[in-house]
């Protein structure tokens, strides 16, 4: 459900990668502007005849609500995903961008393909690197850290497999060391090799070499994403490695490693098919039967503490920090997107995390799981609280009817090994009779579980939020507001709702501090054409059928690539800068199996199940209009 996040979410190698920037450092001789050039088309060299729409214009056929402008940052990147910024002067500062590299499953994304130029080229698209911009959105550096060599041992940059994800200085704009992730595999998949192959890193801007800080982290089906740097510690996104806790066929046609529990655990006596004979517990390799199993914490795992499913911690000033690694917070399926709240909020400072819900995919596929929002925090006795997954979806138990799968082509019983020609009747059958109602995978939880803020509609993919400042309240933003950009879905499943949500940023309001905790969601900015744009009495962004009925349907809000609209395709991430506006970083345009938007299917079914399109990543900047902020 998540986007490359996603549902399923970016990464599969973490690499934290520490670089400590001085403003001086950054500046350079040159500035190149993004090229403006009304490009209107856009594909994947590597695989012809899955060109896109591609126009972001000025953001024409984004609703925003009254009192609020979005205009292009930046365009024409590769698949961004991290963003930091940096004060370089009292009207000055640069931003620096992660664009990921290859990030999601599919021939097309294969960075050796003689299309890119080779897999160490400057130029490949499918291979991550760090890019500074100056407050216009020009670059001033980079691209910096691109691998330098396939040899792990002889590599001074980014890992070539990726993707990279996130990015966070120690002490905000103000920078110090920065943190950054990435890994060597990819998700759900993806091309890689090397289960924990992630990794936390220091980097030198002068000597442009990288330097272990943490090694071996898990990797899988989602990789260590986001970050944030808190009283000394780091913090970071640790998904899980598979879609929901079984290894299946969509982890690396079963080669890629098990989840990895925070505590110990007592497995159900449950397993499931992969059509092909093999039949697997959860929290276990593929083909591996140990139902009813006691499984110890950090089972497998390179050093104690590391765990998936997980937001986890380590001290940034210790001489060795792997050794200082501890979960914070766990029972997650996704926890992509992590922000701490200010100290003055609802939530007292506290972890505020979003969630990216279950596919219908793999050895246990699961149909209209809800994404979540979450709030993690560690229970008074040093341990980490526990959110419920893999057999609790937000307030609901996974055995719920609801959640039963309906069959689609990413599930192990209707995938070439079980199915060579997919029949689409057949499959639904053969899911039916076996993974419908959902089983269980553990046989009990290993304490109580803690339930989330709020649940999302399935297939949403909420990612990274940020909490809005003060300066921009007004209207149907209010004090303590968080925005959440939502990535939307790979088309696993038919849509959810009409129209859908998600590929949009959605409005948190939260309560005032000290009195009862409520939560109002919104969407706050979408894709509309043009002329379907409304507001709402509330000043509160709306797409209509007929907008000058606001009676008439709504209408709108899928990928902008799908309707030939100068909007967003894939929310990552939504920042905000130090000039207090809004920025988000749009992946860019992805084919998909096209099951709940036709229009985003592969053109090719050899290049199933997904095509990332390079140079079609943009970074949008949502701003005020003329008025102050409001207390």
């Amino acid at each position: 459900m998540t986007g490359l996040v996603s549902r399923g979410a970016l990464l599969t190698l973490a690499l934290v990668l520490v670089v400590a920037f001085a403003p001086a450092s950054l500046s350079a001789a040159f500035e190149a502007p993004f090229a403006a050039a009304a490009v209107t088309t856009a594909g994947n060299a590597a695989c012809p005849g899955e060109g896109v729409f591609y126009d972001p214009g000025q953001g024409e056929d984004i609703v925003v609500p009254e009192g609020f402008k979005v205009e292009v940052f930046a365009r024409d990147l590769n698949f961004p995903t991290g963003l930091a910024f940096m004060q370089t002067g009292a009207d000055s500062f640069q931003a620096l961008v992660v664009e990921s590299g290859t990030g999601l499953p599919g021939r097309c994304q294969n960075n050796e393909d003689p299309a890119w130029g080779g897999k160490l080229s400057k130029t490949n698209p499918l291979t991550p690197d760090l890019l500074v911009l100056n407050q216009h959105g020009h670059a001033v550096r980079g691209p910096l850290f691109k691998p330098t060599s396939a040899d792990p041992a002889a590599n001074t940059g980014y890992q070539p497999d990726g993707p990279a994800i996130g990015l966070a200085f120690e002490r905000g704009v103000a920078g110090g060391t920065l943190f950054a992730t990435d890994s060597n595999q990819g998700v759900r998949g993806a091309p890689g090799q090397g289960n924990n192959t992630s990794r936390i890193m220091t980097a030198g801007l002068d000597t442009g070499k990288l330097s272990p800080f943490i090694v071996g982290l898990p990797t899988g089906d989602h990789p260590t994403e986001m970050l944030q740097v808190k009283d000394s510690f780091v913090y970071w996104s640790q998904g899980s490695a598979t879609n929901s806790g079984v290894t299946g066929h969509d982890n690396g046609g079963g080669g890629n490693q098990h989840d990895i529990a925070c505590q110990n655990i007592k497995l159900s006596d449950n397993l499931w098919s992969s059509g092909d004979g093999h039949m697997t517990s959860g929290y276990s390799n593929h083909g591996v039967q140990r139902p009813g199993a006691t499984v110890p914490a950090f089972e497998d795992a390179t050093q104690p503490g590391m765990c998936t499913g997980a937001v986890l911690r380590a001290r940034i000033n210790a001489a060795h920090p792997e050794k200082t690694i501890e979960p914070f917070s766990w029972g997650y399926r996704n926890p992509f997107g992590i922000r701490f709240a200010p100290n003055d909020h609802a939530l007292r400072g506290g972890l505020f995390v979003t969630v990216n819900g279950e596919d219908e995919r793999g050895a246990r596929p699961t149909n209209f799981a809800p994404d979540r929002l979450e709030f993690g925090q560690m229970n008074p006795d040093g341990t980490p609280d526990f959110h419920g997954w893999p057999d609790f979806f937000g307030d609901l138990a996974a055995t719920q009817a609801v959640f039963g799968p309906v069959g689609g082509p990413g599930d192990d019983l209707c995938g070439a090994t079980a199915m060579p020609v997919f029949n689409a009747a057949a499959c639904a059958a053969a899911v039916k009779a076996a993974d419908s109602p959902e089983r269980a995978v553990l046989a009990f939880p290993p304490q109580a579980v803690t339930g989330p803020l709020a649940t999302e509609p399935a297939d949403v993919a909420a990612v990274q939020p940020d909490f809005a400042p003060n300066s921009f309240v007004h209207g149907v933003v209010r004090k303590g507001a968080a925005l959440i950009a939502r990535e939307g879905d790979f088309g696993f499943s038919p849509e959810n709702g009409n129209p859908g949500e998600g590929h949009d940023i959605q409005l948190a309001n939260f309560s005032a501090p000290g009195r009862p905790l409520q939560l109002q969601l919104s969407k706050f900015a979408f894709n509309c054409p043009k002329a379907n744009q409304a507001h709402l009495p509330s000043g509160a962004a709306a797409c209509k059928k007929n907008p000058s009925d606001l009676a008439s349907a709504d209408v709108g809000g899928d990928e902008a690539f799908a309707d030939n609209l100068h909007g967003i395709n894939r929310p990552i991430g939504v920042f905000f800068g130090p000039d207090e506006a809004l920025y988000l970083v749009d992946y860019g345009a992805v084919r998909d199996f096209g099951q709940s938007d036709p229009k985003t299917k592969f053109n090719v079914a050899a290049d199933a199940p997904l095509v990332q399109i390079p140079h079609t990543g943009v970074i949008w900047r949502i701003s005020r209009v003329g008025q102050e902020a409001e207390d």
